[in-house]
């Protein structure tokens, strides 16, 4: 019993120290409800991105080797990219929600596969490189009858962060802020949260790092459709 305790309390610790900064980028993700995500793109995205930090740190209990922390570090391209593709796409992305929304009703299997799900579960794994670091070590000193334990209480710790975030939202000067600034404030923090993620990883040196941006910049005007050609 007191063993169950011990692990309840190293499990919420633990949870609680790598995941505060995804209370404030989720609640982000919940104030652009109904023009970039939907509530179930962000559940769903949050829980595949835990998921698989989970699965990188697991090699910790059995002893094994795992990604180099350099490696993990390149994710944070990932949120680089989804972020200048809502600034410099914004006005497609808005028209081709709109347009899915009046085609066709969302199911869960959708949902899954959504691009937006993908995006968060990118963001959540890329600012996971201190859960990994964290999650290993405490695996490694889990004991088979525990490890249960603490999973069971990580995966439901998501779904409470996922809830308070969202009621964050629902706070009348928060969601004023959100409403006013959110859209325009969201590319910006996912660009310095991949920035931040790639240089305190050493993953790339700030003059690779600026060269890798340039050129997602240069693909993701790519992936826009002129506004001329539609003309």
């Amino acid at each position: 019993m007191e063993e169950l305790i011990a692990s309840f309390v190293t499990g919420f610790s633990a949870f609680t120290a790598t995941n505060l900064d995804d209370l404030v980028i989720l609640t982000l993700f919940f104030s652009q409800v109904n023009s970039t995500f939907r509530r179930r793109h962000i559940v769903i995205g949050q829980y595949l991105g835990f998921a698989l930090l989970v699965l990188m740190s697991i090699p910790g209990f059995f002893g094994g080797l795992i990604l180099p922390d350099r490696w993990i570090g390149l994710l944070g391209l990932a949120p680089i990219a989804i972020g200048l593709n809502q600034w410099l796409n914004r006005q497609n992305d808005s028209e081709e929600e709109n347009n899915s929304s009046e085609e066709s009703k969302p199911s869960f299997l959708n949902s899954i596969l959504s691009p937006q799900a993908y995006s968060v579960a990118a963001i959540t794994v890329a600012n996971g490189s201190d859960n990994v670091s964290i999650y290993v070590p405490l695996f490694a000193n889990s004991e088979l009858s525990t490890l249960p334990v603490i999973l069971a209480l990580f995966f439901t710790l998501v779904g409470v962060w996922c809830y308070a975030s969202y009621l964050m939202t629902k706070q009348a000067f928060i969601a004023d802020a959100l409403t006013n600034y959110g859209s325009h404030l969201v590319p910006f923090v996912l660009v310095g949260l991949g920035v931040y993620i790639i240089l305190d990883s050493h993953a790339l040196s700030p003059l690779a790092l600026l060269a890798s941006s340039l050129c997602l910049i240069g693909i993701v005007r790519k992936t826009a459709t002129p506004e001329i050609e539609e003309n």
